[in-house]
């Protein structure tokens, strides 16, 4: 945990770890929709997940190399570890989120990396989106699971907040379409 932070229940759509998706249909969870095969029982914390596949994990380590996610923010590498966790017969992979910029001492993604990475993923849907959500709609895919009103294991509220103010002067812009009530 003092490595991968804390264990989280989904991830902001944003995040590195499973970004790597079609737009319209955010993913909040590693999976095969984001490019990943051979998982199974997964854990998931703040910068990186463990699975434990029933074989030799090979194929969720080839799904993470052929993903290659390189961006200026982060990269994605996977590795097997030598302990064993849920059952003797799995395989431990550890797949982590490498960070470009030291993350600050709680581990909390910072206002810099967080927006960025947002409106890459968000502003690109104004081309196809028919109306647009709110920020109590959108509030899951921008923060994480658990979360608060604008704060996340993922994000402090100062951050929750400029992401708040940012998303609805997107919105209020009309660029995704009239506000769906």
């Amino acid at each position: 945990m003092d490595e991968l932070g804390p264990a989280v229940d989904a991830y902001p759509s944003w995040h590195p770890l499973v970004r790597n998706h079609d737009s319209r249909s955010p993913v909040t969870w590693p999976s095969r929709e984001c490019g990943y095969t051979g998982l199974d029982h997964t854990q998931c914390f703040a910068h990186g997940f463990v699975t434990c596949p029933y074989d030799d994990g090979q194929a969720v380590l080839d799904s993470v190399e052929k993903l290659a996610y390189k961006h200026p923010a982060a990269t994605i590498k996977a590795e097997k570890l030598k302990v064993k966790l849920y059952s003797a017969s799995a395989t431990p992979i550890l797949v982590k989120c490498h960070w470009a910029r030291t993350l600050p001492m709680d581990k909390l993604i910072p206002l810099s990396v967080a927006m960025p990475l947002l409106l890459e993923k968000e502003v690109p849907c104004w081309e196809w989106a028919q109306l647009a959500e709110t920020w109590e709609s959108m509030r899951p895919y921008f923060l994480g699971e658990p979360r608060g009103a604008r704060s996340s294991l993922f994000v402090s509220q100062e951050t929750g907040q400029y992401i708040k103010k940012v998303w609805e002067a997107l919105i209020y812009s009309g660029m995704f379409g009239p506000i769906k009530v």
